[in-house]
């Protein structure tokens, strides 16, 4: 059985360009603030806050990796 859709990103796409880990940490914690406001009666405003937070843990994750030395 397959479902036709498009996926939120290229799952081959493994780019970011990561801030420092203490960088990344903080405007993760700001996208988490914004996030706990969003409307869940909005699903527009739901998949926003979806993508921010998706690419913003890519971002920290890149980030811890690149610290201790990691190459994805």
């Amino acid at each position: 059985m397959s479902t036709s859709y498009t996926p939120l990103r290229d799952p081959d796409d493994i780019r970011t360009f990561p801030g420092s880990v203490t960088t990344e940490l903080e405007q993760t914690r700001v996208l988490l603030t914004e996030a706990a406001s969003t409307n869940i009666h909005d699903h527009n405003d739901l998949i926003r806050a979806a993508v921010r937070l998706e690419h913003q843990l890519r971002n920290l994750a890149a980030s811890i990796e690149a610290e201790r030395g990691e190459r994805r």
